[in-house]
């Protein structure tokens, strides 16, 4: 598919809105068919019919920039998709269309920076990320050479011509996305590491004559830096490359040291292969001048790993950490903040959007003041409440301070003043001495020595008429994990950046058996800390959902539901109708047994007391 049917199918994500009169929807499928049938002049005179009547409709806006766009007139395309935006600036399609023209006319940080949003809105409801870069007839000639090789040994091979790196370089949504999110898929990634290993053959053959290679070619090398360094260096990487990119590493150190001007292309090599904040007087990067295309670079992989740094003095510590196992998590996560996130799209969120769904989520009909994150991370979930709740006060708390640290910059970044960070150790917040309308222990529970201790301490911090979120492992879904885990031990893999690396190429290599697809599938899997956290973990511990009912009943705990896509409620409401079966933990054991996977995330769900008391 074409660049330009990628933009017409996705501006066919929807045909209308259900608020939309029915004469409206039936002239906007009109519009649609006489657009796909190529009767671009009808299509057009359709949509101005709309449009009179109804002035801000996105579709029609959009449609008729489409139009305008295929036939060349950008100024007046970019005219509609903007208008289109103003009636919603959450519609990645708009948003994706709107930088074609820019990209037309030659406006590429306009194109950029509506790509970017783009991106971090999840680009609309038809496809992935992944899925548009794989559009690219340059990268899927390249994937095919890549992946005629899959079996034998990485090496410095010709892959890519002078020609190929330009196209590559000329990818605009390719830099885009390599800068902004973790991108996922094994041909994929082989395709970056051989990518990778290319352009560091050829900074090193150009060390000495660094402006021999063009900007473009350079600042894709610092995207794909980038990349690297949002999945931690996952990327598999021969002897020989190793050997290149450490002395590389040598002579960047050497001009740091020197104080002496440094070629773009020499940081990008470094930076693809070694986080730039580990070097020694990483600071002194950020007084030189960069070009354009490596401020992004510097930011990521030095300002803000050193304001972090910093920052992580200043973060209270709110009990004490003596429990064995929680000393070994610790040091996991210390290592291996999880995860490692970039956009956030709640940040876009008007207040109005926010407290709607905040609302949906809360199951609670009072006000809501004050919320416990157990086990915050890297700060997605107490940046997500801080936003569902903007009046609320939310405690975040974790055991690793990098992960705190890595949260507190984001919300600064974001502008929230309503989260306090800290940190803390689960087992021992019984000492805590406040309590909480609403408590969200996601993900955490089942790293504890003792998962169901941890679980009553936080139940004795809930109010008597709050709210508990709590995310737990399935065992049935979590059985390719299991195996993995056996294989792993028994291969005596270490938690090292190496032995991962190592283990992930055996899947990979092996990508076609049955048995992997669920990994391979995960995103975890293409990140350091995400598949530590997923394959080598220090503890992990599963559940059936009979273990979860018992434990309620004799908790005095009721089940509010669990969280999960509208197909699969769906699907659940055909086999069980019932009104109550949706809260039926005996009915959604019978649906797991059926469908093992339903639960290949997690358990997420929420609990209240059975009898609350009145505030």
């Amino acid at each position: 598919m074409s660049r330009r049917e990628r933009r017409v199918a996705a501006a066919r994500a929807k045909t209308a809105s259900s608020a939309a009169p029915a004469d409206i929807v039936a002239l906007m499928a009109e519009a649609d068919y006489a657009h796909r049938q190529s009767q671009g002049e009808r299509a057009e005179i359709i949509c101005r019919q709309i449009l009179e009547r109804v002035p801000a409709h996105k579709l029609a806006l959009n449609l008729l920039g489409l139009i305008y766009q295929e036939s060349g007139r950008h100024r007046l395309a970019v005219k509609q998709f903007a208008d289109a935006i103003s009636s919603d600036d959450l519609d990645a399609v708009s948003h994706y269309n709107i930088a074609g023209s820019y990209l037309a006319m030659g406006r590429r940080d306009q194109a950029a920076a509506h790509l970017k949003t783009a991106i971090a809105l999840g680009m609309g409801e038809e496809k992935h990320v992944e899925e548009y870069v794989m559009q690219s007839p340059v990268i899927v000639g390249c994937i095919g050479r890549v992946t005629d090789r899959l079996n034998s040994p990485l090496q410095q091979q010709a892959l890519f011509d002078r020609r190929d790196l330009a196209l590559i370089a000329d990818d605009l949504f390719l830099r885009c996305a390599l800068e902004s999110t973790l991108l996922h898929g094994v041909s994929l990634e082989l395709f970056l590491t051989h990518l990778r290993s290319a352009l560091l053959g050829l900074a090193d053959a150009n060390l000495f004559a660094p402006n021999q290679i063009d900007d473009e070619v350079t600042g894709l090398f610092c995207a794909l830096a980038q990349q690297c360094f949002l999945n931690e260096y996952v990327f598999a990487q021969s002897e020989a490359e190793g050997q290149t990119a450490a002395r590389l590493r040598d002579v960047l150190q050497g001009d740091i040291r020197a104080a002496t001007a440094i070629a773009p292309l020499l940081l990008a090599a470094v930076a693809a292969y070694f986080p730039l904040h580990a070097l020694a007087a990483p600071g002194t990067l950020l007084a030189m001048r960069w070009p354009a295309y490596a401020v992004g670079l510097i930011r990521q992989q030095v300002r803000e790993p050193l304001e972090e740094r910093e920052d992580r003095d200043k973060i209270a510590a709110l009990t004490t950490i003596q429990d064995r196992t929680s000393l070994r998590v610790r040091e996991q996560y210390e290592e291996n903040p999880y995860p490692r996130w970039t956009a956030n799209r709640l940040a876009a969120l008007r207040e109005d959007t926010r407290k709607q769904r905040g609302a949906a989520h809360s199951h609670q009909p009072g006000p809501i003041g004050d919320i416990l994150i157990a086990g915050c991370g890297s700060g997605q979930h107490s940046i997500e409440m801080a936003q569902y709740f903007p009046d609320a006060r939310v405690l975040a708390v974790d055991i690793s301070l990098t992960s705190v640290a890595y949260a507190r910059r984001k919300t600064r970044e974001l502008g929230l003043r309503n989260i306090e960070y800290a940190q803390a150790d689960i087992l021992e917040l019984g000492v805590l001495g406040r309590i909480f309308d609403r408590i969200c222990a996601v993900g955490v529970l089942h790293h504890l020595a003792d998962p169901l201790e941890g679980w009553r301490i936080l139940l004795s911090l809930l109010r008597p008429d709050g709210v508990m979120r709590v995310g737990l492992y399935s065992e049935l879904a979590r059985r390719p994990v299991i195996e993995a885990r056996g294989l792993i031990a028994e291969c005596s893999y270490g938690a090292t950046a190496g032995e991962i690396r190592k283990f992930r190429q055996m899947i990979m290599r092996n990508w076609h058996e049955p048995r992997w697809r669920m990994l391979l599938n995960n995103a975890d899997f293409y990140s350091m800390s995400g598949c530590r956290d997923l394959l080598f973990n220090v503890v992990e511990h599963r559940f059936t959902i009979p273990q979860i009912a018992a434990f309620l009943d004799e908790q005095g705990l009721s089940f509010l539901g669990f969280e999960l896509d509208d197909s699969v409620i769906e699907k659940f409401h055909r086999q069980y109708p019932g009104a109550d079966a949706l809260t039926d933990l005996e009915c959604w054991n019978a649906f797991e047994a059926a469908n093992p996977h339903t639960f290949r995330s997690m358990y997420t769900f929420s609990v209240c007391w059975k009898t609350p008391a009145p505030r």
